[in-house]
């Protein structure tokens, strides 16, 4: 008889307790038709696993080839576009590309609070004025053990924060995403505290290798990878990388993370790429980049130690995780 030890069955197969029942009642919420009802869990899911990728978008201008990028080859687009953590538009990994199709990311505000000077909306033109778009071809690593390399465009986060002029109060950046049922119908389930909440220490936000991404392969960024800005920070697990950002406020105390409120056991501030501290329900120290049959070793850091490890210098990643 042969059984499997818990580091041996993919992330994919094992589901949190509260996540699983949730699912449940996502189905009902998002199907909204008879159908999904009577063919029961098991046949609404099979009807909704059909992932489709992103349609091409428009061209984006004027975009830089960045020295920040890894020399490592870029996931298909089809890849990128089928294989997301969106809690918004599903728990399941294909979700999103099905359900996000009706989020409307034209026209976007950006709301700007807290500890700065320039505070209130800017719409997303504001956002963009004045910056040079590039693109980096990041390494991609989310804590379920999974990894891709994908083509963001963006622009650094130092840039949009010096454009907020902040105060020395501001020791941490906090970020929030879209918060609307109408177009998300993952927040009709409990499955997380909603609106989803990010943040960022200050020094790590301004740092060269974050930035906020606008782009995909040179397009505007499809609605499931977080359209139409997301955070991008290479060295740090996905959840980390927030998605369809609305609110950006600047707070003198740590912010409380989405998953550290929803389980603090499981994910901590930080989210440092760190293969020697196994997640409880998976080990850490190797990844399945998507599209590869074959695992590989994690890297510290994701394999940016070179540029970020002095951020860290004195703080224990095994308790500060």
């Amino acid at each position: 008889m042969l059984i499997k030890r818990q580091a041996d069955i993919p992330s994919s197969e094992i589901t949190d307790k509260k996540l699983y029942l949730n699912r449940r009642e996502f189905i009902r919420t998002t199907t909204g038709t008879a159908a999904a009802v009577a063919t029961g869990v098991l046949g609404a899911e099979a009807f909704l696993h059909a992932a489709t990728p992103a349609p091409h978008g428009r061209k984006l201008e004027n975009v830089k080839k960045s020295a920040f990028s890894t020399d490592e080859k870029p996931n298909r687009w089809e890849e990128i576009t089928t294989y997301n953590n969106y809690y918004e538009f599903g728990v399941d990994k294909d979700q999103p590309s099905m359900f996000a199709r009706n989020l409307k990311p034209e026209p976007w505000t950006v709301t700007v609070e807290g500890e700065c000077n320039k505070k209130g909306p800017m719409n997303l033109e504001d956002v963009l004025k004045g910056k040079t778009l590039e693109e980096r071809i990041y390494r991609h690593r989310c804590v379920e053990a999974w990894s891709m390399v994908i083509p963001w465009v963006g622009f650094p986060l130092a840039d949009f924060i010096k454009q907020c002029d902040p105060t020395s109060k501001a020791k941490y950046i906090e970020f929030r995403t879209l918060n609307d049922a109408k177009q998300m119908p993952g927040l009709r389930s409990g499955v997380l505290n909603w609106p989803y909440v990010e943040g960022l220490r200050m020094d790590e936000a301004m740092h060269p290798l974050t930035i906020l991404a606008v782009g995909l392969y040179g397009e505007v960024i499809p609605n499931q990878d977080g359209a139409p800005l997301r955070l991008a920070v290479p060295w740090k697990y996905g959840f980390k990388h927030i998605k369809s950002i609305v609110k950006v406020r600047f707070v003198e105390k740590q912010p409380l993370n989405t998953w550290q409120e929803q389980a603090s056991n499981e994910y901590g501030f930080y989210a440092n790429v760190n293969p020697t501290v196994d997640h409880p329900r998976w080990t850490q120290a190797t990844e399945r980049r998507i599209g590869e049959f074959l695992r590989r070793k994690t890297m510290m850091f994701n394999g940016y130690g070179d540029q970020v490890a002095s951020l860290y210098t004195g703080l224990d990643l095994k308790k500060n995780y």
